[in-house]
């Protein structure tokens, strides 16, 4: 189980890779998928993304950190998986209810199917912190 997650976490690092380049070149992030495009979104959407993607340039390398202390065996594995677990949790469930918040107010945050995709990959981060965290608190315990 902890040789599957930590390959699972450590591919995580593509989610950072995208967030990095997000804050690298936005436009560039559009027009390859990684962000809603412009068209589709109002701009206030796509600015709220940006800086986004800043603050998770910060923290979102800690799961993946966690996958690769999981494959090393290395004793701290299970506290950066919790640190890890938390922070994609948190972003997840802060991502769900800005973009419900926007969404409400009539903002235009995508297409449908960029909702749905939205949607659908920020449900994964919460359900893949959630088995950091408890894979971490299974372990130190």
């Amino acid at each position: 189980m902890q040789i599957a997650l930590g390959v699972l976490f450590a591919a995580l690092g593509l989610l950072y890779a995208g967030q990095l380049l997000s804050v690298l070149d936005f436009g560039l992030a559009q027009r390859l998928g990684l962000q809603e495009r412009p068209a589709h979104v109002d701009p206030l959407s796509s600015h709220l993304e940006l800086w986004t993607a800043r603050f998770d340039i910060l923290w979102l390398w800690t799961l993946p950190a966690a996958g690769l202390l999981m494959l090393l065996d290395h004793s701290w594995w299970p506290y950066a998986a919790m640190v890890g677990g938390g922070a994609f949790v948190d972003a997840g469930g802060r991502e769900l209810s800005k973009v419900a918040g926007l969404r409400e107010h009539g903002v235009r945050t995508g297409t449908p199917a960029e909702q749905r995709n939205v949607t659908i990959a920020l449900t994964i981060m919460i359900v893949l912190g959630g088995a950091g965290i408890v894979a971490g608190l299974m372990q130190a315990t």
